[in-house]
């Protein structure tokens, strides 16, 4: 089968979506098909072109299985709404020219989003090839915007809808990661279209984390070796209200050799990176390579997921599997009946309080902090439900799967 890939990231990008395609892609490469993945150039660690990749807007790396198109994302600053907005329109114009000039015709396509304007460049390269079309949804927009107030005004928001019901309504197939998605996109589509929903959730690769000591290079590094660790690792961004866990640091400086660490990077650091000086028990440590990531949550003896309200029903941060494939206990500030929350609670791999409350989440850290044994049977319980979940390559086969029941052939 032959599959065109619209996607805003992929190896050696280091975005949570380019991490995620780039392993399905992986699956469909082991099952012999052949790809054309149409992407950005790698950008998403300093917000602009990393060096060595500048100087040329598309450029294409032939491959043993096909052919990776990689186009200018525009980057600009998140904050400013409307130039992000032309960045997403030309990053999707680029890679639907792109998608479409391919020589080999594609037996399906694929669009990821974020951002939601792919779904519009796939449906027309799917169009004018004739084929099926899927629209795989990572995070709901405009939903996640709205909610982290970064879209806002009438106008904007009802032309965001448009286009939403738009693209799902036109796509053989919508894919989402959780029954709390599924229900969202359903709300949004005519009765007739609802079963077009399919959930696949993203994949656990527990060969790759695995659980690990937590006195590692990674504290010695960092000068944390015999400190209770709570971490939150992840974007630093508009939905993730890390000041929250600012809060608790500050509320938590009675308890001996508690640190707090800050691992990632995003437009909201600089800011939260300001408001924790005169905390002497908070640490800010910058992405590290992919290939640490076991290391880095090995060293956490707590973990912490923070989304905005009304955020879980619209998202599901990947890193929440990744925790409990490490076999560490963590605590989600999320809202309550979510997938976040829910999937903490069949797990018993921690405790989740309401978003937004900065006491709630300080109790809970201060319990689990207090209780290392019970922490630690958390942790265990954790890496216990995830074993069951599905690999890279059984996701990649269920996608697989979708394309060959709505007529792709190859």
């Amino acid at each position: 089968m032959n599959l065109t890939i619209l996607c805003p990231h992929f190896a050696p990008d280091l975005a949570p979506t380019g991490e995620v395609m780039t392993s399905i892609a992986e699956g469909w490469v082991a099952e012999g098909h052949r790809l054309h993945v149409v992407t950005s150039l790698p950008w998403y660690v300093h917000h602009a072109i990393e060096p060595g990749w500048e100087g040329r807007v598309v450029r294409h790396e032939d491959t043993p299985w096909g052919r990776i198109s990689r186009v200018h994302p525009f980057p600009t600053d998140k904050t400013n709404i409307p130039a992000r907005a032309l960045a997403f329109g030309g990053f999707t114009v680029l890679s639907g020219v792109v998608a479409a000039m391919a020589r080999t015709a594609p037996d399906a396509v694929l669009a990821m989003s974020p951002p939601l304007t792919l779904g519009v460049a796939g449906w027309l390269v799917a169009r004018a090839r004739r084929v099926p079309f899927v629209f795989n949804i990572q995070d709901v927009f405009p939903d996640v915007a709205i909610e982290a107030g970064v879209l806002t005004g009438r106008r904007a928001i009802d032309a965001a809808y448009r286009l939403e019901r738009f693209t799902y309504e036109r796509a053989d197939a919508v894919t989402v990661l959780s029954d709390d998605l599924h229900d969202n996109v359903v709300s949004k589509l005519r009765a007739q279209d609802a079963r077009k929903v399919h959930v696949i959730p993203n994949f656990i690769d527990t060969g790759r984390i695995t659980p690990g000591e937590r006195e590692n290079a990674y504290r010695r590094e960092f000068g944390l070796e015999g400190k209770t660790v709570v971490m939150y690792a992840g974007n630093l961004g508009f939905s993730q209200p890390v000041e929250l866990l600012l809060d608790a640091a500050a509320a938590l400086q009675d308890v001996p050799d508690l640190h707090v660490v800050i691992n990632g990077g995003g437009s909201a650091r600089d800011a939260l990176v300001a408001r924790a000086a005169g905390l002497d028990n908070v640490t800010f440590v910058g992405l590290q390579p992919k290939e640490r990531l076991g290391e880095v949550l090995a060293a956490a003896d707590v973990h912490v997921v923070l989304l905005r309200s009304g955020l879980a029903r619209a998202s599901v941060p990947s890193k929440l599997y990744s925790i409990l494939a490490a076999a560490r206990p963590l605590v989600a500030s999320v809202d309550p009946g979510t997938e976040v929350a829910t999937t903490v609670e069949r797990a018993g791999a921690g405790l989740s309080v309401p978003p937004g409350d900065a006491e709630a989440l300080t109790t809970a850290l201060r319990r689990l902090v207090e209780r290392p044994d019970e922490a630690r049977a958390m942790g265990a319980s954790g890496r216990a439900f995830v074993e069951g979940w599905p690999s890279p390559s059984e996701v990649a086969s269920r996608y697989t799967a979708l394309f060959a029941s709505l007529g792709a052939t190859g």
